[in-house]
């Protein structure tokens, strides 16, 4: 397992069992889950960071609006990770939004206080969280350097390879995303338009390189995914 797979493992598996304040026996009474339906915002550019969320059910999509307008999304969520953490880098006003994706979205507010008061005598669980900072914001460095100098096809191919380093299982000699991303949340990761990843996906179905359906991906060979 390389690093970027251990930073998803944490992230995905034990930071969400051991953060969310309802598996926390002294703080789960006065804590409450906060639902929302599609289009819903949980938080917007410009409000108090005072918080992290964790994501019970739903997806959940974080993004920023640049001077003229437009939408960059920055990442799409789903359950059992977390988002808002830069609250706990000393961010003082949120300077991107987040979005529900899904009717029945539930998500679990902490607050900065309850986070240090859980990572006070837990090195390992402070080490993580860090981690989990540090690669977030590089993913977003990366991003930008992709949308500079890169054409839609190789941001889509790199979007393929990232995530099943990040999240994929190997299957033989294959490699299998699970999926809970449309085409056009693809699109809207990647700068590009919901026509062009179909495209890209298509084509590189046609060539035996990848698989897919509203499930999962499944990548055949990772070399030739160029």
């Amino acid at each position: 397992m390389n690093d970027k797979s251990k930073i998803w493992y944490f992230e995905k598996v034990d930071l969400y069992e051991i953060l969310c304040p309802h598996k926390v026996p002294h703080m789960a009474e006065k804590h409450t889950f906060h639902n929302f339906s599609k289009d819903d915002f949980i938080y917007f550019p410009e409000e108090v960071s005072e918080s992290i969320y964790m994501i019970s059910e739903g997806r959940v999509k974080i993004g920023a609006f640049t001077d003229d307008g437009k939408e960059v999304v920055k990442a799409i969520l789903g359950h059992g990770e977390i988002f808002g953490e830069l609250a706990l880098a000393g961010e003082d006003k949120r300077t991107d939004f987040a979005q529900a994706l899904d009717n029945g979205t539930k998500v679990c507010p902490m607050t900065i206080d309850d986070l240090q008061e859980l990572m006070k005598d837990n090195q390992e669980l402070s080490l993580k969280i860090l981690k989990i900072v540090g690669f977030r914001l590089k993913k977003v460095e990366r991003k930008i350097e992709s949308l500079v100098f890169k054409d839609a096809r190789t941001r889509i191919v790199d979007f393929l390879k990232e995530t099943a380093e990040e999240r994929g299982q190997k299957v033989g000699f294959e490699t299998m995303i699970k999926n809970h991303l449309t085409h056009k949340d693809i699109a809207s990761l990647t700068g590009t338009s919901r026509q062009t990843v179909t495209t890209v996906m298509n084509e590189l179905r046609e060539q035996n390189i990848i698989n897919f359906d509203r499930r999962r991906i499944l990548i055949r060979d990772m070399e030739r995914l160029n």
